[in-house]
């Protein structure tokens, strides 16, 4: 039996274990260990007296992946980026934030919605995790949507939606995971983040203004705020925009050198917040709190890195990748075309998995892909199918892949942060925020057919770095 065969076998069964309800953590370490078993015994010609030692080397391949990829320096920024969230929470900045936004944006319509996906824009800015963004703000922003009327339904789902963002704007954990499996600059990848993401929250604002001018129960607007109460309100959220400034500044520093690297950025983000925190009255207990959930998110990505990245050493030995990306290329279909059929893929599959698991999954075989239809790593801009060089290829396909992560953080029945807000909430179900977000699944769709047709929307920013 051929490698290609094989790997076609063994990726069908992790498939089924992911489907039957195994984690997708272990249903990949296993298939890419037994994978590896089985394409060394291929090679011994099922010899029964060789079957332990295909094992043995197998065991030896697959046991040096957890320490050679997870030592990566830029696997650092991961922990730290969800420290500066969870410190943020406790030093009180989230409540700043939320605050200033209504006070400046809530006399729209629908304004207390739009602030809150405005103030959860501003978290993300400190924040890498989609999920604790969520939770925070079903505990800060339903109340107060509630308590002038919102529909819980409308109102859960704008803080679900609200909560993707972070997966876009830096610091962002996912784009960090990105970086790690196509071996690509994370500080570009993070400032290519800045503004799709920033994008992304005026377009579910515009959603947001346009569902409370149609349906005038849905977000009445909330007034009476003088100046002098907007102005006092901006105090208090500030030092959000200190960190955001110091941590693009150490990634890329537009007079000049860059301070120093990503994972310094965040060291130094996450110490500035931890401050914060202390002086606005963090106990011991609260620090405790933020450490072991940090702590527990970490784990939980890292062990789903471990697994992911077996089942990926198995894939380069079956060559899987590369018969993949000549069959994509092979089509006569327009690059564009194939592009969009692989996005509507991610759609797909962000239904039953998710979004760091599916990444991690489908990035080894879908991502050469991509750029061989490009025209590969190192093809020029003139020369390119999609306009742009190998390298902002990247970038941009990133930026792509992970605004679809976004997407299945909200889609059912996986969606992740339904099941959070849900989870906060008491007087809510998880069919009433899958309720609630459906309207975004719009928006969504807009926001990726723009970052499609506009690649320059991605790329500005990390053209200038």
């Amino acid at each position: 039996m051929d490698s290609i065969t094989i790997g076609l076998w063994v990726t069908a069964g992790m498939l089924l274990m992911v489907v039957l309800g195994m984690r997708v953590a272990f249903a990949a370490g296993l298939a890419g260990f037994l994978g590896l078993v089985w394409l060394r015994w291929n090679q011994f010609d099922y010899d029964p007296e060789r079957l332990w030692k295909a094992i043995e080397i197998s065991v030896k391949v697959a046991g040096q992946v957890p320490h050679s990829k997870v030592s990566a320096q830029a696997l650092s920024l991961i922990p730290t980026f969800i420290l500066i969230g969870y410190l943020a929470y406790y030093a009180k900045l989230t409540t700043a934030l939320f605050e200033a936004a209504k006070r400046w944006i809530a006399w729209v319509p629908g304004g207390l919605a739009v602030s809150t996906v405005f103030a959860t824009a501003g978290f993300a800015a400190v924040s890498g995790a989609s999920v604790a963004t969520a939770a925070v703000f079903a505990r800060i922003a339903i109340p107060e949507m509630l308590k002038i009327g919102y529909n819980k339904q409308f109102a859960a789902g704008v803080v679900a939606a609200g909560g993707t963002l972070a997966s876009l704007i830096p610091p962002s954990a996912i784009l960090v995971i990105y970086a790690i499996i196509v071996e690509q600059d994370v500080g570009k990848l993070l400032l290519a983040g800045f503004i799709p993401g920033v994008f992304s929250a005026f377009v579910y604002a515009c959603l947001i203004i346009g569902i409370a001018v149609l349906f005038k129960t849905v977000g009445p607007p909330v007034g009476g705020f003088t100046w002098g109460q907007r102005i006092t309100a901006l105090l208090p959220a500030l030092p959000i925009v200190l960190v955001v400034v110091i941590i693009i500044f150490f990634v890329y520093n537009p007079f000049g050198e860059a301070w120093g690297t990503p994972t310094e950025g965040g060291a130094v983000g996450a110490f500035i917040v931890f401050l914060m925190a202390l002086f606005r009255g963090m106990r011991w207990t609260q620090l405790k709190e933020a450490l072991i959930e940090t702590a527990k998110l970490t784990v939980m990505i890292f062990t789903i890195i471990w697994g992911v990245l077996i089942y990926v050493r198995f894939l380069g030995f079956a060559d899987l990748p590369g018969a993949f990306s000549d069959w994509i290329t092979s089509l006569e279909m327009a690059p564009l075309l194939i592009l969009i059929c692989i996005l509507l893929a991610y759609a797909v599959l962000g239904m039953f998995m998710d979004a760091i698991g599916m990444l991690l999954l489908t990035l080894p075989v879908v991502y050469p892909a991509v750029m061989a239809l490009n025209g590969g790593e190192f093809v020029s801009a003139e020369e390119s199918a999609f306009g742009m060089s190998g390298p902002m290829c990247a970038i941009w396909f990133g930026i792509l892949v992970v605004k679809m992560a976004e997407f299945c953080l909200i889609t059912p029945p996986i969606g992740l942060n339904c099941f959070v807000v849900a989870g906060v909430r008491d007087d809510l179900t998880v069919q009433d925020v899958f309720k609630g977000v459906t309207p975004f699944f719009l928006a969504d769709a807009v926001t990726i057919a723009l970052l499609v047709a506009f690649p320059a929307i991605v790329l500005w920013l990390p053209s200038l770095a």
